[in-house]
């Protein structure tokens, strides 16, 4: 008897893990986030992929939806996508007048969602 639950806990568990790397995920074509198939993020563009291609990848958990936050990558490793804070900085864009933006952004490139 004790057998039979062993294997019936072991079925159980490996049908989670093979959910969990099957589910598929959301990304946008600039974005540096995951989401699920109905966040308000991906109302202009999306993109299906395999959740443990985008944790491969260095996409992040969105903070909105909230997808699956962790996974387990391919070294057996267990990963957490949440994130550190990042500091924001002052935008590099240019206004028309020429001035310097003064929106501030936490984006990679520099730039606010205006510029």
């Amino acid at each position: 008897m004790k057998l039979l639950k062993h294997h019936i806990l072991i079925i159980v568990i490996t049908f989670f893990v093979v959910n969990i790397h099957a589910q598929k995920v959301y990304v946008t074509k600039t974005g540096e986030k995951y989401h699920k198939s109905n966040c308000r993020y991906l109302k202009q563009s999306k993109k299906e992929i395999k959740l443990k291609d985008a944790v491969n990848t260095g996409y992040e958990a969105c903070k909105v939806c909230k997808p699956v936050k962790k996974v387990t990558v391919n070294n057996n490793s267990t990963r957490s996508t949440t994130t550190t804070k990042s500091t924001a900085t002052q935008c590099t864009g240019r206004t028309k007048s020429g001035k310097r933006c003064k929106r501030k952004t936490k984006s990679a490139n520099g730039r606010c969602y205006q510029h």
